[in-house]
Parts: structure tokens; sequence; C-alpha cells
């Protein structure tokens, strides 16, 4: 399975202390199998702890979430933007509130499933404070709607199976009918191909 480690250390002073973390890990999501689609997402990771800490570290799966199955046809960018404006003088558009708010309008995104924090403490002076992730790729389940010719194609396979299944079932009933005379039949001689024209000389 694919992953990311990511490792983030951050230099703090002997007197700062860090009791909670707020992370936002961006990515470039990208399908290229059935439908094309192309999106910046995120991954957001939220802890808090009563104690000062000296590392946090978390494992997780990067999970792709659908309120609506994608297009076959064309190359969806609707997404392919920025989650976070980083060109924006305004400090409205960091602020995290709204950026999640945002994000969660979409009807495609990714989520960060079974993170597990663990919250390490026991800090050095001047040591830094330390960020450890390991981020999975899982395989995925994908809905999406399908073209005319492919929906034709699984069609027609099914059709065939089906009829290879009802040929067979007729085979066995018509030999079951007439091995067990269930109909009455009256056998006819073969006539010889020469009786079956004569000749009339008038």
């Amino acid at each position: 399975m694919d992953m990311l480690h990511f490792k983030l250390e951050l230099p703090l002073q002997s007197t700062e202390h860090v009791l909670g973390v707020q992370l936002i890990l961006t990515f470039s999501y990208q399908l290229h199998r059935m439908s094309t689609f192309v999106m910046q997402s995120m991954a957001f990771l939220q802890s808090s702890f009563a104690v000062p800490g000296s590392q946090l570290y978390v494992n997780g799966d990067l999970r792709l979430q659908q309120k609506q199955p994608l297009s076959y046809s064309g190359l969806d960018v609707r997404y392919n933007v920025s989650v976070i404006n980083g060109t924006s003088p305004f400090a409205c558009d960091y602020d995290l509130t709204r950026i999640v708010a945002a994000y969660q309008e979409r009807n495609v995104t990714t989520i960060l499933t079974d993170p597990n924090p663990i919250w390490l403490v026991g800090r050095a002076a001047e040591a830094p404070f330390v960020i450890n992730a390991v981020i999975r790729y899982p395989v995925e389940v994908i809905s999406y709607l399908p073209g005319f010719w492919e929906m034709i194609k699984f069609a027609w396979i099914q059709y065939v199976s089906i009829l290879l299944i009802f040929l067979w079932v007729f085979e066995r009933i018509k030999r079951f009918v007439f091995q067990n005379q269930v109909v009455t039949t009256i056998p006819a001689p073969a006539m010889p191909q020469g009786e079956l024209y004569k000749e009339h000389i008038s």
C-alpha cells in the first residue's frame, strides 16, 4: 500500500509549550481510469491535551468521500483549486472555520480516518516540537456514471451468460420430456432419400 511519511519540526524556546495541534495537509488527488478527475484536497487533524507535549504521532488512512457519482466522460477539474487561498491579503481567507466549511460544501472530498493520535511528553529545553504522520492511500471504490458503450458492453456480457444458462436448462427439459414420454409421441419411420420424389409419366 502506498503511504506518505510526514515529519515537521517546530523550533520552540524553553519558555514555550505546545498543548494542541491543528494541522491541514493538502493533496493533489487524481483519477485516470473510468473517470478522469483532478482535485486539490486536504486532510484535517486536530488534537489537544492537558499537558505540554514533545511530539505528536499520527497514523491514518486518506479516504475519498463522494456525495454524488463522478462523470464518465471528459476531464473533471471543478475542485482543482487550492483549499487555502495563499495569495489572498485578507485575514478572513485564512480562518480555519471558513476553510473547513467551504471544503465540506464540495461533493467530493478526502478525509483522514482513524488517525489514532499519540501525544508524547517530556520535551527537553530548546528541543523542537515534532509532528510525525504516516498517511496511507488505501484502495478505493469509486462511484461514477458509466457511458453508453460501457453499459452496452456489460449488458451484452450479462445477456450471453443468461442465454447460455437458458439453453442448458431448455436442453435438459427437452431431454427429460422425450426420454420419459411426458408428451405422447409417435415415431415416424425415416423415408429413404430417393423416395421423396417420384416421376409420373402421363
